[in-house]
């Protein structure tokens, strides 16, 4: 059963000029990953209260948060009525072009979707070349596998 975000409970606001429409409160799948189930009831509560943003990341419970959500989210609601961010950083290669490659595919399978609406840099890579970085994101959203960085 899929149920679309209660928007007569909730403030919307554009995400800055990416044209995403979010809730002006998000859930974060960072502590509350510690089961499938409480995923699933806190998922379904925030689509019932209107929250359409949800964001957690590749590293977060070693990717098992993005399972999660992406097991939730496919349960309770259509694809395009909800806005996932995710973050790439924390694993082998940081943000070079491989690693970013790697990890946005992988974040892809977890999650269960075929496009990341908001792929976000969890923190400065001192390592590779930002050009390098920026490079590989574009790519990602040439590809049509990211829409907004």
């Amino acid at each position: 059963m899929t149920a679309k975000p209660d928007s007569s409970k909730m403030e919307y606001r554009y995400l800055g000029p990416t044209g995403l429409r979010v809730s002006v409160v998000s859930w974060g799948n960072w502590v509350n990953n510690a089961n499938d189930q409480l995923t699933v009831d806190s998922v379904k509560f925030c689509l019932e209260h209107g929250i359409n943003f949800f964001d957690t990341a590749n590293c977060y419970n070693q990717g098992t948060s993005e399972i999660f959500l992406g097991k939730s989210l496919k349960k309770y609601a259509k694809r395009e009525d909800v806005v996932i961010a995710t973050k790439v950083r924390f694993n082998e290669g940081e943000l070079s072009a491989e690693a970013i490659e790697r990890e946005c595919n992988a974040s892809l399978k977890r999650l269960d979707t075929t496009y990341i609406d908001l792929y976000i840099i969890h923190r400065y890579d001192y390592k590779h070349p930002y050009e390098e970085t920026m490079k590989a994101l574009d790519k990602l959203v040439k590809e049509g596998k990211v829409k907004a960085l």
